[in-house]
């Protein structure tokens, strides 16, 4: 089966901290908020913090 197409997303893969997966999926439950949005934010505050820009000039096509 193919991948669904994104168009303004990029796939990836990354590992959590094991006692932070039941923190994240009870916060993304709560807020009724996706789990994909919900790391948009914490990478764009993660990167303010460290003086870069979280919003990105590269074309997405």
């Amino acid at each position: 089966m193919a991948e669904p197409y994104l168009k303004n997303r990029r796939r990836f893969t990354s590992s959590l901290d094991n006692r932070l997966v039941p923190l994240f999926d009870a916060l993304a439950a709560k807020t009724r908020i996706p789990k994909s949005r919900l790391l948009d934010e914490a990478i764009e505050d993660l990167l303010a913090k460290h003086g870069a820009s979280g919003k990105s000039t590269e074309n997405q096509d």
